[in-house]
């Protein structure tokens, strides 16, 4: 997207967001939308699966495996039968547009039939007007908009930080500055990690956002509605950088020194917790000593 060339060797873009939970799978918010997929004949109770945002379409074709008892690995496999609706930019590849919500799902589903309903879906949100509006005024299209959703799923740490974030985004790909976002990292590396080390942003990756300018090739997980409302219609500012210095606590600037001390006092509450869960660790061993001294 960009043709300018980076600043050399000064910014790079700290953020510690919440990947962590993406990766497990642990509590996140949903949005309860109901998709209809293959009901039975008969008077059978559909199941219900949910898909939070952030997800990777990795740990969705985990759940699609697991709510419909079939081998793991089944469901990936179905995507080049499955037909699936997908723009041209995506190459086949879901990732992006498996939308999180509820879905019951019934005796008679498949994994084709799921991931279609899931594609489908996706579609139909992102083809609105309010989101090809946003995308022409952000000078992207709508693949790369559903793209950028995905990093705002994964770097914003709450619902009132996604349109801060986005306009990060935009202005650095504006002023032709390298992303440098950890989550596309995490995703090249397959994992999930609040501390991204510096050999990290040196791996040979598309989706390597400190050495390549630009967005990534592919959406880095499956975006709900807030961040897709983010990224068509970000907040107004000039911020270029962000760091969580601590829960709930993210700050936002356009001054690379001040984001500099932002990410020292990261570093240093980082410290700090790992230190008090080494106390803590040790005080349970202690513990357990001396239960077995008493034993």
């Amino acid at each position: 997207m960009q043709t300018k060339t980076p600043r050399r060797g000064t910014i790079r873009l700290t953020r510690r967001g919440r990947i962590a939970l993406i990766a497990t799978g642990a509590v996140a918010a949903v949005t309860a939308v109901a998709v209809p997929l293959l009901l039975p004949d008969d008077d059978a109770r559909p199941e219900s699966l949910t898909i939070p945002e952030g997800w990777r379409s990795g740990q969705v074709y985990g759940a699609v495996d697991k709510a419909l008892g079939v081998a793991d690995g089944t469901t990936k496999k179905a995507i080049p039968q499955a037909a699936l609706r997908l723009p041209r930019d995506a190459g086949g590849n879901p990732e992006g547009y498996l939308f999180p919500a509820t879905y019951p799902i019934s005796n008679q589903s498949t994994p084709a039939s799921v991931l279609s309903y899931m594609v489908n879906t996706a579609t139909k949100k992102f083809s609105g007007g309010q989101v090809t509006a946003g995308a022409d005024r952000n000078a992207v299209n709508v693949y790369q908009t559903v793209t950028i959703a995905s990093m705002i799923e994964a770097e914003a740490g709450s619902k009132a930080d996604m349109g801060k974030v986005a306009r990060v985004i935009y202005n650095r790909l504006d002023q032709g500055m390298p992303l440098q976002m950890d989550s596309t990292i995490n995703y090249a590396l397959n994992r999930s990690t609040l501390n991204t080390r510096d050999r990290d942003t040196k791996i040979n990756s598309p989706y390597n956002t400190y050495t390549r300018m630009g967005l990534p090739p592919t959406p880095i997980g499956n975006p709900g509605d807030e961040a897709m409302r983010a990224a068509t219609s970000p907040a107004q500012g000039d911020w270029l950088y962000f760091v969580t210095v601590k829960p709930g606590d993210t700050r936002f600037t356009s001054s690379f020194e001040e984001q500099q001390k932002n990410v020292a006092e990261f570093n240093k509450n980082q410290s700090k917790n790992k230190n008090k869960n080494k106390d803590e660790d040790k005080g349970e061993s202690e513990s357990e000593g001396e239960k077995k001294q008493d034993a």
